[in-house]
């Protein structure tokens, strides 16, 4: 969630829609489960959107921000999405990720080669892998539909 967040902050100077997001993924089918990974802050400011993200449904899941000696910040949950989504692609028919990052791209050809599950992604396009974009079954840009995702 962050990684969609920033991007839109970023490249459209919005916030995302994230109802409007999780519809998308949905599409109609049986949600099974939808879980966001973020990082807590120093000053904790985003507490509010974690509240709102777990209002319409999303389970959040937190780790808090690393900080090392010199000062160096870091905080990210690839291993932690990646494991979820092994454990979880086992019992499902499709898997939705919503980032554009591509390092993910070994997780998508995981998911459809070993599980067999159709993997979808949801990302702006102007800000995502292209070889994420090109191995995923299906590709959802957000950037197609700016009215209907972002909340300016």
């Amino acid at each position: 969630m962050p990684n969609l967040y920033h991007s839109a902050k970023n490249i459209y100077r919005s916030k995302v829609n994230f109802k409007e997001v999780l519809k998308t993924a949905v599409a109609g089918r049986k949600l099974i489960r939808v879980i966001a990974y973020s990082i807590k802050t120093e000053g904790g400011e985003e507490q509010a959107f974690f509240e709102a993200l777990t209002k319409i449904g999303i389970e959040v899941k937190v780790k808090d921000l690393q900080i090392f000696p010199g000062g160096m910040k870091k905080g990210d949950w690839d291993v932690g999405l990646a494991v979820d989504a092994i454990e979880l692609g086992e019992k499902l028919d499709a898997v939705v990720l919503v980032t554009g990052d591509g390092d993910f791209a070994p997780l998508v050809e995981y998911l459809q080669i070993k599980s067999g599950c159709q993997v979808e992604i949801i990302a702006f396009g102007r800000s995502a892998s292209n070889h994420l974009k090109e191995i995923a079954d299906d590709f959802i840009d957000l950037g197609q539909g700016l009215k209907k995702y972002l909340i300016t």
